[in-house]
């Protein structure tokens, strides 16, 4: 599950994970800092005296019976005392696989790396390579655009043929847009439609959740289509009413609420399990435990089928202007041609990508990264398939060795990659200069030192994920990753326990200060490497 905050908390994402264990006091930080009191200058004044106190003394006395060889300076001489990476991965205490590596983020040269060439799971940073991905292929200015069309002419307000809604892949479509793209129907003169009403999502591959071994209900793992609508979520609300519970679905957004029967709910009398899902005549059938139920509530749950939910929202709306469409048909073949009648575009994808890589939307990685593989090889059969030509992508254009992602979000457990090329693709991505302003500023813990980092996290049951760039008080930048993997605890929990497992919070707690601890380290000896 992934723990990323988003406005929609838990919707697009696993439930964020809160961070527990103590924070190294100032005292103990206090002590490191009186430890590193060595300046260059003092270095260098009392090398001098005591070369002058040894050319007087030799002056005086007889020649040495054998040449003098001078001795090695230590490699860690002047640097601060600081626990070394070993240390601190013990300290942890979290019975994982640990690795990571941190590089000089200009030169590239590779500081420090323990288990470097291990691949693990990434979990979200997988996002990061993402965003790479999406800019080089498509550039920071790409648009995704949804339209409406006609496969007729529109004589005296009459459409005479079918009435089409074509997705274009955006990730970021909402209920308020399909609204105005109705008006866009509406002031485009058509008031009848006598052929079909048709949906079309066939601009992307389609796959009905991200992740098949997510619990039915997350939010955060919806089907992934050409055409989606508020992150293929659909919102459940109920309340208490008398003896029972009022339940409502419907596409809310800042403006609307238009309730939709796509998806649809019932209260079964059970305790467990809390959700249910079938695909029952052409609509998500889901039932909802009413011993879980309380006095009311809400929460998202995802879509299956998205371009009938974008239909039957935009019906809603286009009927509130007299124009009432049939039953929306849904196609994912050839786009149908037509003459262009409405036509909404999405913000820039260098905005598109700072938000998912703010919330780590899951649904917007899908999206981006499998239109990146359709621009760059064409048609595609699958998420899976996309994965691996990003994977190639990754390997022939940033000169990765084994990158091994099956998805562009990082919710499957079986994507690998290691903290070596995830660091090599970071190096590349600062000589570009497009990914480090994307990425969330994230506040080190321990605010006495003037570290200034900008990174992706990623979290999944028991596997903890970050990767980004620190810039030191001397300006020094330095790329990093760092990955853990408790993997056999991960595959034994049983499905009942994959959205909240038992000491899962506090698993991820203990890895979140290890992150931050080696950041501490590296930021401490290499300014100035």
């Amino acid at each position: 599950m992934i723990g990323d905050k988003s406005p929609h908390a838990a919707l697009q994402n696993d439930p964020a994970t809160t961070r527990h264990g103590a924070t190294p006091s100032r005292a103990a930080a206090g002590a490191h800092r009186r430890g590193a009191g060595l300046t260059r200058r003092g270095l260098l004044g009392g090398g001098l005296a005591a070369l002058g106190a040894f050319a007087s003394g030799a002056a005086m006395a007889q020649a040495p019976a054998r040449s003098l060889r001078p001795v090695l300076r230590p490699s860690d001489l002047g640097r601060p005392k600081v626990p070394s990476g070993e240390d601190l991965v013990s300290a942890a205490r979290l019975d994982a696989r640990v690795g990571y590596t941190v590089a000089d983020a200009t030169t590239g040269k590779v500081l420090e790396t323990r288990a470097g060439d291990e691949a693990l799971p990434p979990a979200s940073v997988a996002k990061a390579l993402t965003a790479m991905y999406a800019l080089d292929v498509l550039g920071p200015d790409h648009r995704f655009a949804t339209e409406v069309l006609a496969t007729g002419p529109v004589e005296d307000g009459v459409l005479r043929g079918d009435l089409v809604l074509a997705g274009g892949g955006d990730p970021t479509l909402e209920t308020d847009h399909l609204a105005t793209l109705a008006d866009g129907l509406r002031d485009a003169g058509v008031r009848e439609v006598t052929g079909a009403f048709i949906v079309w999502g066939g601009a992307l591959p389609f796959e009905t959740t991200i992740d098949v071994e997510q619990p039915d209900h997350v939010g955060y793992s919806p089907a992934v289509s050409g055409l989606n609508l508020n992150y293929n979520r659909v919102h459940f609300e109920w309340r208490k009413a008398g003896k029972g519970w009022e339940v409502s679905m419907d596409a809310r957004s800042a403006r609307y609420r238009p309730d939709v029967t796509v998806a649809k709910m019932r209260v079964a009398n059970r305790d467990l399990p809390v959700y249910t899902y079938d695909d029952t005549d052409g609509a998500d059938a889901w039932t909802v435990a009413q011993g879980q139920l309380g006095n009311g509530g809400a929460r998202w749950l995802p879509v299956r089928k998205p371009e009938l939910y974008a239909g039957e929202v935009f019906r809603t709306f286009a009927r509130s202007h007299g124009i009432v469409l049939p039953e929306a048909l849904a196609t994912r073949g050839a786009r149908p041609e037509g003459s262009t009648l409405a036509r909404h575009e999405s913000g820039d994808l260098a905005g598109i990508l700072k938000d998912m890589l703010l919330y780590s939307t899951n649904l917007t990685a899908e999206a981006v990264g499998m239109s990146a593989s359709m621009a760059r090889f064409g048609a595609l059969a699958s998420m899976k398939d996309s994965a691996a030509a990003m994977n190639f992508w990754a390997e022939t254009e940033l000169g990765l060795a084994t990158p091994a992602l099956v998805d562009h979000s990082g919710l499957g457990g079986d994507n690998r990659i290691t903290t070596e090329d995830m660091v090599r693709a970071l190096v590349a991505a600062h000589g570009r200069g497009r990914l480090p302003d994307l990425l969330k500023s994230i506040a080190p813990r321990d605010d006495s030192l003037p570290l200034d980092i900008h990174a992706k996290t990623g979290t999944l049951n028991f596997v903890s994920g970050l990767a980004g760039f620190v810039t030191a008080a001397d300006g020094t930048d330095l790329a990093f990753a760092i990955f853990a993997a408790d993997v056999p605890r991960r595959e034994a929990l049983p499905e009942a326990q994959r959205e909240r497992p038992s000491g899962g919070r506090e698993w991820n707690g203990r890895a979140r200060l290890l992150q931050h601890a080696l950041i501490a380290r590296w930021g401490k000896l290499y300014a100035m490497a």
